[in-house]
């Protein structure tokens, strides 16, 4: 599954749109983020890591990184 779909299905689990998702990360960036320009990104797949990270906030999620490596108990 691409970023795109998985960041279309989180906001609709939550109940939101990318278009309101769009205008919440243009509040908390101070920058210009419309539904075609965050469309766009998801298309072309460069969302930069702060974005997605604001964006899992956003939604009330949390990104990480899992050391792969790392065995479990």
């Amino acid at each position: 599954m691409n970023v795109k779909m998985q960041i279309k299905m989180l906001a609709a689990s939550r109940g939101t749109t990318l278009k309101k998702l769009a205008e919440k990360l243009g509040e908390i960036t101070g920058e210009e983020c419309t539904y075609n320009s965050l469309l766009g990104k998801l298309n072309r797949e460069s969302l930069s890591l702060k974005e997605a990270k604001i964006i899992a906030d956003i939604l009330n999620y949390r990104l990480e990184f899992t050391d792969i490596y790392k065995k479990t108990e």
